[in-house]
């Protein structure tokens, strides 16, 4: 079976994707599995692991919404996914390595979505940014601390998906832009569905070129790279989309992550990120055990944020209340 897909993706992917047979393997050498291809074992690997669960109990945009419809950071990933193989089909590029960058690409994300991520910048002296984490998370975290051990292509992929990333493969690039894609138009949903925004809002301009919902949106997104990219070695849009795609970006930040209700709410979660850092921090001894024997490879700050971005909104809320909450007496 493995052997029938190394002969299809060489007979039918694009001069400039990636065969799995060229992956230059793991950190650690491994028996090559006998039905599935390096980047097909990556994708299971990653389905199954703790962090990939806990996504669906992780914010994308609204802290803890009273509703079934929200995204959550799950959703957004399976998001991610869907339209990043989308880009790779039509171009002919490697889908299973596209699909397990995209499924991997923020298991390092905090609770509370990006505003976690600022604030454990904020406090960490080393920093704090997502992409690298989920690196982290697969090659060291995951498994009891032996990670994942996936190939390097996959995680160049998840380290690189940022907008300033570079990674080494187009289908990182194509999660990239599917990164973009997806959370421009599922966070203007949520906004429109949490009245935060009209889609009346968004300048007609951009209406005008993208479309006015985001299946709209999103196919003239697709359309545009298929058109600027195929045949090349290249996954962009062309520039007059890409323009307004990146405006669109733009109001989505000034209309909708900069309103005064979500800085009300990351001034909340600010004061319990804070206060469960300074608390392991002076009391090392009350981390899980497993992070009590990181420190003797790591440091304290790494460890802390290991420990604190694996957290899920609700797991953080609940260790907060523990710790800070004054509990019931009992008479």
């Amino acid at each position: 079976m493995k052997e029938k897909t190394f002969k299809q993706e060489e007979m039918f992917l694009s001069a400039f994707a990636f065969k799995s047979i060229d992956s230059v393997g793991r950190l650690r050498a491994e028996e090559p599995c006998p039905m599935r291809t390096p980047f097909q074992r990556d994708r299971d690997r990653i389905i199954h692991c703790k962090a990939f669960r806990r996504l669906k109990n992780k914010t994308q945009v609204f802290f803890s919404p009273e509703g079934d419809h929200y995204r959550t950071r799950l959703t957004h990933t399976l998001a991610v996914s869907q339209v990043a193989r989308a880009i790779a089909r039509g171009l002919s590029l490697n889908e299973d390595l596209t699909e397990a960058i995209a499924l991997g690409h923020d298991l390092g994300h905090t609770p509370f979505g990006h505003s976690g991520e600022r604030i454990l910048r904020e406090l960490s002296p080393k920093g704090f940014y997502h992409n690298e984490q989920s690196g982290r998370v697969v090659d060291v975290l995951e498994n009891n601390g032996l990670g994942l051990n996936l190939t390097r292509e996959v995680v160049d992929g998840i380290i690189n998906h940022r907008l300033e990333g570079n990674p080494k493969t187009l289908e990182g690039k194509a999660v990239s832009i599917a990164d973009r894609i997806a959370y421009i138009n599922h966070d203007i949903d949520d906004a429109v569905e949490g009245g935060f925004i009209s889609i009346e809002d968004i300048p007609q301009g951009l209406r005008k070129t993208l479309g006015n919902t985001s299946r709209e949106r999103i196919n003239t997104m697709l359309s545009s790279i298929y058109q600027h990219s195929e045949g090349k070695n290249r996954v962009q849009m062309q520039p007059e989309i890409e323009k307004a795609t990146m405006e669109l970006r733009e109001f989505l930040f000034e209309r909708v992550y900069k309103n005064k209700t979500f800085r009300d709410e990351e001034e909340r979660a600010k004061r319990m990120i804070t206060a469960l850092y300074g608390y392991y921090k002076n009391s090392p001894e009350k981390l899980p055990e497993f992070y009590i024997k990181r420190l003797e490879v790591d440091d304290m700050d790494t460890v802390l944020c290991d420990y604190i971005s694996g957290m899920s909104d609700m797991y953080a809320v609940k260790t907060f209340s523990e710790h800070f909450i004054p509990k019931n007496w009992k008479l």
